[in-house]
């Protein structure tokens, strides 16, 4: 068997011998784009393509499914209660059976034309993965919307690349092409969070990997719009940490022990402010406690529990349900916190250790009632 030939199934069929996996939110108007764009950038080859769909309100999957109904090179992979673009990359992956693998986002800034290029870099054998990068020479970063994303790509390449085990000139892109059997014995090592999942492969890889680079153009949106906001930065840096601590320190409790920090902060400053204006210690201490409380609820259905975030009354019930919770575990921050401050103590400290103890009943609570797995 030589060139693009493949033996047949027992069905008749012939299998693809590439998948191009699309994680994707609310693209409905780019589906059709897409499946065009690939006819084209794939002809002659067997091929599928594998929209991996985070339940979109926009009714992005019954796009696909009709389109599929069609084209059998088109399937829709749809995932219920959970979001996150590595964690879709992973499963859509996982789901091929191709013997090549091919990742680009769902939003058309990924030129399809470069895909024949990345396949044929792995196909030669000669690479494990193949990269298209926007920093090499032929490579471009115009389609970036804002200054903003251009200095956050910018400052995530040079910190990345001090941890990387190999040269790599873009390992924030989100366009590549690996072998599958290759990523499944990478796939356990892999955290599966946040949005950079060609950075988590290169690390989470038990030795150095042959990289190649193929140029590209990132191209302007035309339909839809970004879905990465400021959050990003904090889940990199977590997803890196955890990286760099080999898996031992789990992002999800990093990210919650970030939260709670912040949770702390906010008690001692309300508190602070509270006791400058008169409030007795034990009222602001309460006061403090709540409105932290609120504020960890959201930093954390926003960052922490991003892949199960509440929404709309589900996010409501989830607040009452997690302050009514922790409301066992405000009593226990004011109890020590009084005890403490009654040792002759000063407030601050005796501040900072019940609300350590509130920080723990919310975790518990968090994990088991509030965003547990559907």
């Amino acid at each position: 068997m030589t060139g693009n030939q493949a033996s047949v199934g027992e069905n008749g069929c012939v299998p693809p011998r590439i998948s191009v996996v699309v994680p994707c939110y609310n693209e409905r108007a780019n589906v059709c784009p897409m499946v065009d764009a690939l006819h084209r950038a794939l002809a002659g080859r067997e091929w599928e393509v594998i929209f991996v769909d985070d339940d979109s309100p926009d009714g992005t999957i019954h796009v696909v499914r009709q389109v599929g109904a069609r084209d059998a090179r088109v399937r829709g992979l749809l995932r219920l209660g959970r979001r996150g673009l590595s964690s879709a990359v992973i499963e859509g992956i996982l789901s091929s059976s191709a013997e090549i693998v091919a990742v680009m986002d769902g939003d058309m800034q990924h030129d399809e034309r470069c895909l024949g290029q990345l396949i044929d870099a792995i196909s030669s054998g000669g690479n494990d993965i193949a990269i298209g990068s926007r920093h090499v020479e032929g490579g471009d970063s115009r389609g970036l919307a804002s200054r903003w994303r251009h200095m956050l790509s910018d400052a995530g390449i040079r910190i990345a690349r001090k941890f990387l085990p190999v040269e790599v000139s873009d390992p924030m892109s989100g366009f590549f092409a690996i072998r599958r059997g290759l990523f499944v014995r990478i796939a356990p090592r892999l955290s599966g969070t946040g949005f950079k999942i060609l950075l988590d492969i290169i690390m989470s890889a038990p030795g150095a990997l042959r990289v190649a680079e193929v140029p590209f153009v990132f191209r302007a949106r035309v339909a839809g719009e970004s879905k990465l906001d400021s959050m990003v930065l904090i889940q990199f840096a977590t997803m890196l940490l955890d990286r760099v601590c080999h898996g031992y320190l789990p992002v999800r409790f990093v990210s919650f022990c970030i939260v709670g920090l912040l949770g702390i902060g906010v008690n001692l400053a309300v508190l602070s402010v509270l006791v400058q204006c008169g409030v007795g210690f034990r009222v602001g201490q309460l006061v403090g406690t709540y409105v932290s409380m609120i504020g960890n609820f959201w930093l954390n259905n926003t960052l922490t529990y991003r892949d199960r975030r509440l929404r709309g009354g589900a996010m409501f019930r989830g607040l009452c349900l997690f302050v009514l919770s922790c409301s066992v575990g405000a009593v226990a921050n004011i109890g020590v916190a009084q005890m403490i401050l009654n040792d002759g103590r000063y407030w601050t400290w005796a501040s900072v250790a019940g609300a350590a103890i509130a920080a723990v009943w919310n975790y518990a609570v968090s994990s088991t009632l509030i965003w547990k797995v559907r």
